[in-house]
């Protein structure tokens, strides 16, 4: 028997209503939640001596309970005829005091200020349903006419996107106080088919004289706190925040799958600030997972939570296959929050990771929580800071898992994201460093010491922490022995991308004949560098500022200019594009093309590509082997990255298909060159050339 509308509009059609009750007959339609489930809240907000107006009672039974237990100033009004007959007959003897008329609740006949309360169970909902809401905004026109001041309007609704928005805004714009709470509606041991979204219950309070400020609040449960919002637009987030949350929850409850991994973001319950990030990782079916290992939680060390085994879903994949648990869930812990201990966490996050428990665990089953060594990990903020171009970002030193501090570039549009790492060491170290070099350099200036200097730490420059740019400092193999065995020979560098400035510090310190010029387009990212990683511009390392496309195109057609080296280490602004390293502009054939003339006849151009979609990174290849002789891939293991190292020697007819057979001697070569290097500037560069080129290949 079809019960339920099977459109929108029917929703609110008197007529449909009215075949609805018939066929209904006498059993209560609680779909919104029976007594049990709403008296709580219902009691906080509506008193036993006040006059009540109930607007679309239905045959609900939520009337005569709340009569049974004290409330005899009851008026119940309903469109249909048919239901307000039955209701009249059914409590006639029992309840004699209990009214029920027909009334339209667009047009009542009630005086102004008449009702201390109106309780409105589903009604709102079934009113919005109807074209642009204008059914739904004559009846809180009503509502808010009958109700005298202090009187509350309380409507248990679904909160539907549209229909939550018009009630909020008309009582918010009126001047009303608005606050939401999101009871729960199952259990956590629910059926996974039952009916998913949490019921809200909306309390909208008349005021006498209108505050000059919206009072909008948000409260989880019946006896939440309220959390104050500034908006509308944000409380009805959280609303849909709950809604999600809740289809979560009766997805996860209904089995495993490896292939999703849901997330969700838990907040402090009165300031709204985010405190953990979950992360549901399932085990697949065949994996071999002990039959008690059900359930674990794993805390993310502070600091951690963009590496690649906890920021990845290849990651944590691996994680959890590692871990033998059928499902995993994997905490973030958020910046500018504080957490105590491991202990004050677990008992913090408790209630809620029940909740995601996979379906089938024994009732009682202890749920272990998991770390790295034991603790929470260790993060400080050291700089803030805005960025004109890309927002707020996050300057902060970390510990990482082999014991040494790093310092990491962060930008809060995507926290995911480790922009810049640079490894720390105590300034001792970095003393004894400094006072190898040469009496004939100049010394850093005291700005330029104290800059990269924080609690004792400075930034070890012989250190490179990402692959990616190891492999790069590398594919100077490519240039041959000679070149770069010759202390006196110029290697030219053009760098795009400085980030913290890493890589063309490194390349400016150990390479003898070094001259690096870098173009970055934010001029923040280059105060960062210079204030927080240790970059030292001088004769021998350049910065200009500027559009790296617009540098190239301008060197190009100036026919002045050529490198030895060109290095594209560029990130993406938009994550939808498949390729988030470089932007598609600089792979377009036309730049490609540019950049192969700026290039001397033994030059190298290297390419940090970072490309999830295969049929993109193929397009990039094509391209790539459509301009240069040479493209060689290396691979960076465990993560997306790959570098592609392109040279032009040869000429295009010349296409090589094998990698060098002197490469071996000229990688030995140019390690041996950093050494030396190194000995006579800032200690030894940290570098395993032949392991950085031992998986190089063709591409």
């Amino acid at each position: 028997m079809s019960l339920l509308p099977r459109t929108a509009d029917e929703f609110s059609s008197a007529d449909y209503w009215e075949r609805f009750f018939r066929k209904r007959g006498e059993k209560a339609f609680e779909w919104y939640g029976d007594y049990n489930s709403l008296c709580g809240v219902l009691h906080k907000y509506i008193k036993p001596r006040e006059k009540v107006l109930v607007v679309g009672c239905g045959n609900s039974e939520l009337s005569e309970q709340l009569y049974d237990v004290g409330y005899r100033h009851l008026t119940n009004i309903d469109i249909s005829e048919t239901v307000v007959s039955q209701m009249s007959q059914r409590n006639a003897r029992r309840r004699p005091d209990l009214t029920f008329q027909q009334v339209d609740a667009t047009q009542m006949c009630y005086e102004s200020s008449s009702y201390q309360a109106a309780l409105d169970k589903g009604t709102l909902d079934a009113m919005a349903s109807e074209e642009e809401g204008t059914l739904a905004s004559r009846m809180l026109a009503e509502v808010g006419r009958v109700l005298a001041a202090g009187g509350r309007y309380v409507c248990v609704t679904l909160a539907q996107e549209d229909v939550i928005r018009l009630a909020v805004e008309h009582f918010a714009g009126a001047g009303w106080a608005v606050r939401i709470h999101c009871l729960n509606q199952h259990g956590g041991d629910a059926d996974p088919s039952a009916f998913a979204l949490p019921i809200f219950v909306l309390v909208c309070t008349k005021f006498r004289q209108p505050p000059p400020f919206a009072v909008l609040e948000m409260c989880q449960g019946e006896d939440g706190a309220p959390s104050r919002l500034a908006t509308v637009p944000e409380l009805l987030a959280r609303v849909k925040e709950r809604q999600a949350y809740a289809l979560m929850l009766q997805k996860m409850r209904g089995g495993t799958d490896a292939s999703s991994t849901p997330s969700l973001t838990l907040c402090h319950a009165s300031m709204g600030h985010a405190r953990y990030t979950l992360t549901v990782q399932d085990s697949p079916p065949s994996a071999k997972v002990p039959p008690a290992n059900h359930f674990a939680i794993f805390i993310v060390p502070q600091g951690h939570e963009s590496d690649w085994l906890y920021g990845s879903a290849e990651g944590r994949a691996q994680l959890a296959s590692g871990a033998k648990f059928r499902r995993l869930i994997v905490v973030a812990m958020h910046r500018d929050q504080e957490y105590a201990d491991m202990a004050a966490v677990q008992a913090e996050l408790s209630p809620m990771v029940m909740e995601l428990a996979p379906p089938g665990m024994p009732p009682n089953q202890q749920v272990p929580f998991l770390s790295v060594g034991g603790d929470l990990g260790w993060r400080e903020v050291v700089a803030r800071g805005v960025s004109g171009l890309t927002g707020e970002y996050s300057v902060e030193d970390v510990r990482g898992e082999d014991g040494h501090l790093y310092r990491r570039l962060v930008f809060m549009n995507n926290t995911q994201l480790v922009q810049s790492e640079s490894r720390l060491q105590s300034s001792a170290a970095a003393s004894t460093a400094h006072k190898k070099r040469s009496k004939k350099k100049p010394k850093p200036s005291a700005s330029d010491a104290s800059a990269c200097r924080v609690k004792g730490q400075s930034v070890d420059r012989g250190f490179l922490c990402c692959t990616h740019h190891e492999v790069m400092v590398a594919g100077l193999s490519l240039l041959g022995t000679e070149v770069i065995s010759d202390r006196d020979v110029l290697v030219s560098v053009l760098v795009v991308g400085l980030g913290g400035g890493g890589l063309p510090q490194f390349v400016r310190d150990f390479v003898p004949g070094a001259q690096v010029e870098v173009v970055e387009l934010d001029p923040a990212v280059l105060d960062v560098a210079k204030t927080w990683f240790g970059l030292q511009t001088d004769d021998r390392l350049k910065v200009v500022l500027g559009d790296g496309l617009e540098h190239i195109r301008a060197l190009q057609s100036q026919g002045e200019h050529s490198y030895d080296v060109i290095m594209f280490d560029v990130d993406s602004k938009d994550p939808t594009l498949g390729m988030s390293c470089p932007p598609p502009a600089f792979v377009e054939t036309s730049l490609l093309e540019k950049v192969c003339k700026l290039l001397t006849p033994r030059g190298v151009f290297m390419l940090n590509l970072v490309c999830r979609d295969s049929v993109l990174r193929k397009s990039v290849l094509e391209r790539l082997h459509t301009v240069f002789s040479t493209v060689f891939s290396r691979p960076i293991e465990g993560e997306v990255n790959e570098v592609l190292l392109c040279s032009r020697a040869g000429g295009q007819g010349d296409k090589s298909s094998a990698v060098p057979k002197e490469l071996p001697q000229a990688a030995k070569s140019l390690q041996g060159t950093l050494q030396k290097q190194g000995h006579t500037a800032l200690g030894n560069p940290q570098i395993d050339i032949s392991a950085m080129l031992k998986d190089l290949r063709v591409a």
